[in-house]
């Protein structure tokens, strides 16, 4: 290369002269200056948009709409209903209408498949076609008007109303105050020793012993649900439930003060004396 021709080539044509430039470094070099300034070029533009990004969420933000639910209470006065006039009559009450006519019901029931030494002849053949043809099919024969309407439109009356049954309250097993003989415990013992009566049986088998008698004191003091928990036999168990049974009404249990059925345990002793 000549001198004179120096200074109108680039330095990678100087450097590689006579050399072979297919070579991938000739290509590099030749490159390296764009590459670079698309590279400057860049990565100031990403540092600027990471510089300026808060100032941009920012502007964004403030263009968006801000409406807000107002939560604050009012106190709102609603106006005062007219008053009521007592010389105005109250409106009539709805006109009675009475059910339409319904027509003629005949019985029919779907036959049943029976043995034949389970027929009874004296039972009503089913009626037929031409009979009910223009009245109702039913469970009964009812007599209608004529021109009436099917008894499926009319609306059925409303049941009757059903109490519902009282529950019996569930007798408690203690309670505050529990239920006593009229005259207390001493009385209740003198009454079993007059009135129990020492059964035939028990006395010539020399059965002796104590029965345990359970029973219900009622709310109102009234004995009932004689059951016998232990017994020794010999017509003993039965002795000590008549007696129980044949007992005044006692004063009842009460639990919170009020009166509640109670389940008491009774023990009647049987003994015979030499």
């Amino acid at each position: 290369m000549a001198d004179n021709q120096i200074l109108k080539y680039a330095m990678d044509d100087i450097v590689f002269e006579n050399r072979n430039k297919t070579y991938g470094a000739y290509f590099l070099r030749r490159l390296y200056d764009k590459n670079m300034t698309r590279a400057i070029i860049i990565g100031s533009i990403l540092a600027l948009l990471l510089i300026s990004m808060p100032m941009i969420l920012k502007a964004v933000r403030e263009m968006m709409p801000t409406d807000k639910e107002d939560l604050s209470m009012k106190e709102i006065t609603l106006a005062e209903p007219p008053p009521i006039d007592p010389n105005k009559p109250p409106p009539p009450p709805p006109p009675k209408v009475d059910p339409p006519p319904i027509k003629d019901q005949i019985k029919f029931i779907p036959p049943k498949v029976m043995k034949d030494e389970e027929v009874k002849e004296e039972e009503p053949p089913p009626p037929t076609i031409e009979e009910i043809k223009d009245k109702d099919i039913s469970t009964e024969n009812r007599k209608g008007e004529e021109g009436g309407v099917d008894a499926s439109l009319v609306e059925a009356p409303p049941p009757p109303v059903v109490e519902e049954e009282k529950k019996e309250e569930e007798p408690f097993k203690f309670v505050e105050q529990m239920p006593e003989f009229p005259d207390g415990a001493a009385a209740m013992m003198k009454y079993i020793q007059t009135n129990l009566k020492y059964p035939a049986i028990a006395r010539e088998n020399d059965i002796q012993g104590t029965v345990v008698v359970q029973f219900v004191v009622t709310k109102s003091g009234d004995i009932t649900k004689v059951t016998i928990a232990r017994g020794i036999g010999g017509g003993c168990d039965e002795e000590a439930a008549r007696v129980v049974r044949s007992m005044p009404n006692w004063k009842p249990g009460k639990h919170n003060g009020r009166a509640v059925p109670v389940n008491f345990t009774l023990p009647i002793k049987f003994k015979l004396e030499g």
